[in-house]
């Protein structure tokens, strides 16, 4: 199994190249979507690490006890669905066939716990707003050459990534990677 490494910063160009590499996602075809979704995420990752940083920063900042109760209670929320996700069959079961339900329960739960902390405006602002962020630009920003080659490594399991783990811990990514084995297989068999 190959070591986890971090991707390196994209340049701005390539982050943010212009309008002609942006477009709408076609919403009819919701896996040619979730594929260009996961493929920037695990593309462009460590540029949404750093946007999400400098978010969390200027928001810690300003309410650095909320900042603190709101990443609290996500951790606990993630971490608590990712083990349920592993140790309950019925809840594995779930995550396999409804991923996007999934990550969103996750996120009312840490929603409602955060919101009988009273730590909801941090919540909105420290935690939605690059998730916000990071969704959209993953969402319209079209796939280049290079980003689909590094896809297919990272598939592959030549090459493990943060986001990778965390998306497959999601149940994100576990077609992708039955698709590449089964490819695979056929080819050791040929």
């Amino acid at each position: 199994m190959a070591k986890v490494e971090l991707t390196p910063l994209r340049p701005w160009d390539d982050f943010f190249p212009g309008s002609d590499r942006f477009a709408k996602p076609d919403v009819k075809d919701l896996a040619k979507w979730n594929n260009r979704v996961v493929s920037n995420l695990l593309y462009y990752q460590t540029n949404y690490l750093a946007l999400a940083v400098v978010v969390f920063l200027v928001v810690g900042f300003l309410n650095p006890l909320g900042m603190f109760t709101a990443m609290a209670v996500v951790s606990a929320v993630f971490l608590g669905s990712v083990w349920a996700g592993e140790n309950r069959a019925m809840i594995n079961n779930f995550k396999r066939q409804n991923p996007t339900a999934f990550v969103i329960a996750i996120m009312v739960a840490s929603y409602i716990v955060i919101s009988m902390l009273g730590s909801v405006m941090v919540f909105m602002s420290a935690i939605t707003l690059p998730l916000a962020l990071i969704f959209a630009h993953a969402s319209f920003r079209l796939r280049n050459m290079k980003n689909k080659l590094e896809n297919k490594i990272e598939g592959a399991g030549l090459k493990r990534s943060p986001m990778g783990i965390l998306l497959e811990a999601l149940g994100q990514q576990e077609e992708n990677f039955q698709k590449i084995q089964s490819f695979l297989e056929g080819k050791l068999k040929e």
